[in-house]
């Protein structure tokens, strides 16, 4: 039944060879990873604004200075990454050019960060996606989490089920919400240039305004450089892209660069001309496409598209974790299982554990957007900084042909990122604090898991300095539960591998009970030695595996090996076994931390 649910779910497994298959054009690509970078269109500009309204309306026209610096950031990562893309052709991304150029420390750093970054972009992209649609429907604002949680579900139910099948689902959304901002941002302009849009909404360019001061245009910068979030996801997905993958990738970027420039670009203009203020209530596209369109079709079409989008950003968390975890684990600083493919060639466990960590973070802080975005844009920030920064120590280290241009260009990026994580920290620590703790934890896991896989390679390795003893004999121990048939084909299996000494146990919790079961042995089974233990406290595990140790003890100093052999009976219905004790599971579970004694279990199949 798991099975059948599974494969309607999922769909059927794909062989290996079918992996080709699965790679994304750059048509797919741009709609899966791109996704995060243009649904932040919806949030980064209203983040301006936010900062600006402490100041008063009059101060909004500040917001168009703001977005030609965050136009000029968007520039430098976007070339940046470009860079990257060609001198880290096997993707990895900050992770990566940060490990190999800064050292171990600084890439765990941006690795780390980058995991709990991802994991943010599927609650914040959920979130926000979920505040449009109720922007648009109000009754259903007091179902916030419970849409996300069903979101996070569904989508990481549809990345289980591949790359390739994703990529043609969500492709149609991303581009339809490309399309509603074009017709929205060049609707509106063409209202202002027939002057159907009254020049007195807005403050004009240059006015003065009390209170403003440079450390509020900083804030209200690096709130709006919150936009740029998602642009080093192509940089860590180039294995995903069709061959030749780094140009099919570099080009993706430069087109998710010019979107994301002209939408952020004409979203900020619209919000300024038309004098939209923030509202807790309506998002300020919501308020956008009213005053542009009413509450008509079109309306509805960019409010459904909008919310589409920033529900399916998530899938550029779930494109780029799972390989950015590969590196790590290939690294051995998280658990191998993230290597692992799944059914359909995708990296199932890394998207099921980032589908799990949404869904907490959803819950932990109630769907809330706004509080969730500093510590988002901070989490990607410090990776920016860091790859940055890298690619300068690269190009001093190497001095390639033409190498200055390239030189100049990470070093706009680094500054102006660092500018930006340091504002974030600076402007609103109480809400990225948290960056501060997790991330000195996260490296100290990283560096216990790497301390974990080293220790086991070096005690798995085979070293001709050690000698292993050989085995002089085996000593097979048969717990018994009664005389059965199960109990006589583990005997049977004793008996069949010739060992030394075969030695039935019975533990019995009556003095009456014990005796009755040796006369029967001894006529059942008299060429086995029957040993009987008395239970005091009507225990089977501790009479038991204190025989065992005492057997142990003994035939380690012959060199011989203990055995137990365990019965077991398998239902034919899996519902039976809550009908069964399961002693033989309990007793398995127990011996298993045993250092010198093999476990064998001999399951016997029951047939009704």
């Amino acid at each position: 039944m798991i099975s059948s649910i599974k494969r309607f779910l999922i769909g059927r497994p794909l062989k290996s060879t079918e992996l080709g298959e699965q790679k994304l054009s750059k048509t797919k690509a741009l709609a899966i990873l791109s996704s995060d970078a243009l649904s932040s269109v919806a949030y980064g500009p209203e983040q301006i604004l936010i900062v600006l309204i402490t100041v008063g309306a009059a101060a909004f026209w500040y917001s168009i200075p703001i977005a030609i610096g965050v136009l000029i950031l968007l520039t430098a990562l976007i070339l940046s990454y470009r860079q990257i893309i060609f001198s880290y052709p096997h993707g990895g991304g900050a992770y990566v050019v940060s490990k190999e150029n800064l050292g171990v420390i600084p890439g765990l750093v941006a690795g780390g960060s980058l995991l709990v970054d991802y994991i943010l972009t599927v609650a914040v992209s959920v979130s926000a996606g979920t505040d449009a649609l109720t922007s648009a429907f109000p009754l259903l604002h007091s179902y916030n989490v419970v849409i996300a949680i069903v979101f996070v579900v569904l989508i990481t139910i549809l990345n289980l089920r591949g790359v390739t099948e994703s990529a043609s689902i969500l492709a149609y959304p991303v581009y339809l919400f490309v399309l509603a901002l074009f017709i929205l941002i060049g609707v509106g302009i063409y209202h202002i240039v027939s002057e159907q849009v009254s020049p007195g909404l807005h403050t004009p360019i240059g006015t003065p305004v009390a209170g403003i001061s440079l450390f509020i245009l900083l804030k209200a910068f690096a709130s709006g450089s919150s936009a740029l979030t998602g642009v080093e996801a192509i940089s860590n997905a180039i294995p995903n892209f069709k061959n030749p993958a780094p140009n099919n990738a570099a080009k993706t970027l430069i087109a998710m660069g010019a979107f994301l420039a002209v939408l952020f670009s004409g979203i900020i203009f619209l919000a300024y001309y038309y004098g939209i203020a923030p509202s807790e209530k309506v998002t300020v596209v919501s308020q956008i496409a009213e005053d542009t369109f009413g509450r008509n079709f079109m309306y509805y079409f960019i409010q459904g598209t909008t919310a589409l989008i920033l529900i399916l950003a998530a899938n550029t968390g779930y494109s780029a974790f799972p390989l950015l975890a590969v590196n790590l684990a290939k690294d051995k600083f998280i658990p191998r299982m993230f290597t692992i493919r799944g059914d359909r060639l995708g990296y199932s466990n890394g998207i099921m554990i980032l589908g799990i960590a949404s869904v907490i973070l959803i819950i932990a802080f109630k769907g809330r957007t706004e509080h969730l975005i500093p510590l988002y844009a901070v989490g990607v920030f410090i990776p920016f900084t860091l790859s940055q920064t890298g690619m300068i120590i690269k190009w001093i280290r190497e001095k390639p042909k033409g190498w200055i241009p390239k030189l100049t260009i990470n070093t706009i990026g680094a500054l102006i990122s660092f500018i930006v994580m340091l504002m974030f920290f600076l402007t609103k620590f109480t809400q990225v604090w948290p960056v501060l703790i997790f991330l000195p934890i996260i490296i100290f896991v990283f560096y216990q898991i790497k301390k974990h896989y080293e220790a086991v390679g070096d005690q798995l390795r085979v070293s001709t300095s050690e000698l292993s003893i050989p085995i002089e004999g085996n000593v097979m121990i048969v717990p018994v539960a009664g005389i059965t048939q199960v109990v006589e084909n583990s005997l049977n299996y004793a008996k069949s591998l010739s060992p030394e000494q075969i030695i039935a146990v019975y533990v019995a919790f009556e003095r009456e009970d014990e005796k009755k079961f040796e006369e029967k042995w001894k006529k059942w089974q008299p060429d086995i030695r029957l040993v009987t233990l008395h239970s005091y406290y009507r225990s089977i595990i501790q009479p038991l595996t204190k025989f065992i140790d005492i057997v142990e003890h003994k035939a380690s100093e012959s060199n011989y090996q203990v055995t137990v052999i365990i019965p077991q009976f398998i239902p034919k219905k899996g519902w039976h076994n809550i009908l069964h004790n399961q002693s033989s599971i309990l007793i398995r579970t127990i011996l298993l931390y045993r250092r010198n004694v093999v476990i064998t279990t001999v399951p016997y199949h029951l047939k009704k």
